[in-house]
């Protein structure tokens, strides 16, 4: 009765900082307790050893946001070897979509937070700035893995990408100028019209965050 007094609690204080509700997140720790052994952390191996992510072109970069502080709302940078259920729960907040009953203001934080997470997984060296290197990893890995292309095109197209959004960002640069790269500003005004609150979710946890709303549940 005790130690389920204590989990109820837990999970309350965990919905009062992640917007998710206690019965949802009961649901994730069993999930967390499966990927886990029953451990109280996980490591990269585990979240490695989902059978969806198996072929995911960027499955690195899936895996290591977990392990990035930066996505814990801990304050902290750099990354962990290994994520208590607290710090994995705090990464899953990431995927919640809004309600009928969240308002602007909410949804617009959302957005950044969302922003702020796909952001963090392209700026692997935490400069605050996609460089065309970091860019150019990513678009070589999504398009040389799916084997539809070759490994020297996929640069050339992610040279090319980087060189539009160069020349948007910054228009009157002359041809000589070096681009430092992206901006958090400039990473947001090039995805401005891109809706994403209620897309960006997660499935391969074998947990659907498209039915795990913000807010506390009403039922």
């Amino acid at each position: 009765m005790g130690a389920s007094q204590t989990r109820s609690g837990m999970y309350q204080d965990l919905a009062d900082k992640t917007g998710f509700s206690p019965d949802q997140i009961k649901n994730l720790y069993k999930r967390f307790q499966q990927l886990s052994g029953n451990e109280e952390t996980i490591s990269k191996e585990n979240l490695n050893s989902i059978p969806a992510l198996a072929n995911n072109p960027i499955r690195k970069q899936i895996v290591d946001a977990f392990f990035d502080k930066r996505n814990q709302h801990q304050g902290e940078v750099g990354s962990s070897e290994e994520i208590s259920f607290e710090q994995f729960l705090m990464v899953m907040s990431h995927f919640r979509p809004p309600t009928l009953k969240t308002t602007e203001e909410e949804k617009e934080a959302l957005r950044k937070e969302k922003l702020r997470f796909l952001f963090n997984m392209h700026d692997t060296d935490n400069d605050g700035t996609i460089t065309l290197e970091e860019y150019r990893k990513v678009v070589e890995e999504l398009l040389s893995k799916s084997g539809a292309i070759g490994l020297e095109a996929a640069k050339a197209i992610a040279d090319a990408a980087m060189l539009e959004v160069a020349s948007t960002n910054v228009p009157h640069m002359a041809p000589d100028d070096f681009y430092e790269g992206i901006t958090f500003e400039h990473f947001e005004q090039i995805l401005k019209g891109l809706e994403m609150e209620s897309r960006m979710h997660i499935r391969f946890l074998d947990v659907d965050t498209t039915t795990m709303r913000c807010g506390k549940s009403t039922s």
